[in-house]
């Protein structure tokens, strides 16, 4: 173990403090800073700063050549205010590292200690902290900026927090391993009326009533079935807050879920045509918008054959397992 007591100390400390100062997708200024500090005394031969954003790699060259080997986390934090008594809980309203994100940076600094420490035989590790990874645009802006062809990885390896797995024991699947997720928005626009005479009006609450049960029905299986699918309305609004209006707009948000891309295909055309069923002979309008847009996360076997081995050989429990 190349860390000692004290270093867990600081480690937990500095986790500690990015909990408590959370910042959402493309807003990680100060945490991109907090990373910067904690690494310029890991012995990194070189750091890459505003990488795809806020993004930060860290890059330590082997003794000899061969492979290179990026480990990632994320920077980011989530829109969601933090209840808790804990000490360290959120300090900005609003806003909350509930992800695992700062577990997951606290990871990789350990490893930048170690790897400072203990450098790599061969080849040469990065240690990427990606921003934006909640609103789905970190990876593809880490990936567009030139300076990452200085660091393409010939492996890349990322791990997430599972509460309920055991300590000790890590969950490793090939191929789909994360699904597929996007958001979906519908709108519907009709025409306001006075409670008394609705009928001089069109709305949408009936469409609005219909969808809210026939969506998640579209639903079935588990994340273990190649057929997986899932709708979770997340939002609706219909109407103002008024008892003498008759509602003339509505919106309903929902997640869309499946193991596979080509499973969100269908997906999202059955849900598209349960909006036209509800909508069919009224004069609302329609409009059907996607955010959020994750595509399913596919590992490569040989990638995970390496993680195999190596958590054999620290004879590490391991079990199989997709996430939604």
């Amino acid at each position: 173990m190349f860390l000692t007591n004290q270093d867990m100390v600081e480690l937990v400390d500095w986790r500690r403090k990015l909990h408590r100062f959370p910042e959402l997708s493309r807003e990680e200024v100060q945490t991109a800073r907090m990373v910067q500090a904690f690494l310029a005394s890991s012995g990194a031969d070189w750091i890459i700063t505003d990488l795809g954003g806020h993004g930060v790699a860290a890059v330590f060259d082997g003794e000899e050549p061969g492979p290179t080997v990026m480990v990632r986390a994320e920077l980011d934090g989530l829109p969601i205010e933090e209840i808790s008594s804990s000490l360290h809980r959120s300090s900005v309203p609003g806003k909350a590292h509930l992800c695992g994100h700062d577990g997951h940076m606290a990871i990789l600094a350990a490893l930048a200690r170690g790897l400072g420490r203990q450098r790599p035989r061969t080849g040469r590790a990065v240690l990427l902290f990606q921003p934006a990874e909640e609103d789905g645009s970190g990876a593809a802006a880490v990936v567009a900026d030139p300076r990452f062809s200085e660091i393409q990885p010939d492996f890349a390896f990322a791990l997430h927090n599972l509460p309920g797995m055991p300590a000790g024991k890590v969950a490793l699947a090939e191929e789909p391993v994360n699904c597929a997720s996007r958001g979906m928005r519908i709108a519907l626009s009709g025409k306001t009326a006075h409670a008394s005479m609705p009928e001089f009006g069109v709305s949408p609450a009936n469409a609005v009533a219909k969808l809210l049960l026939a969506l998640t029905t579209l639903g079935g299986g588990s994340t273990q079935d190649e057929n997986f699918a899932m709708v979770t309305v997340t939002h609706a609004k219909l109407g103002k807050a008024a008892f003498g209006i008759a509602p003339g707009h509505a919106e309903i948000w929902a997640t869309l879920r499946t193991l596979t891309d080509a499973g969100m295909d269908d997906l999202r055309a059955r849900a598209e045509q349960l909006v036209a069923d509800a909508t069919k002979g009224t004069d609302l309008g329609v409009e059907i918008a996607y955010d959020d847009i994750f595509h399913h996360c596919e590992n490569a076997p040989e990638a995970v054959a390496h993680l195999r081995r190596a958590l054999k050989h620290r004879t590490v429990k391991q079990t199989h397992i997709r996430l939604p």
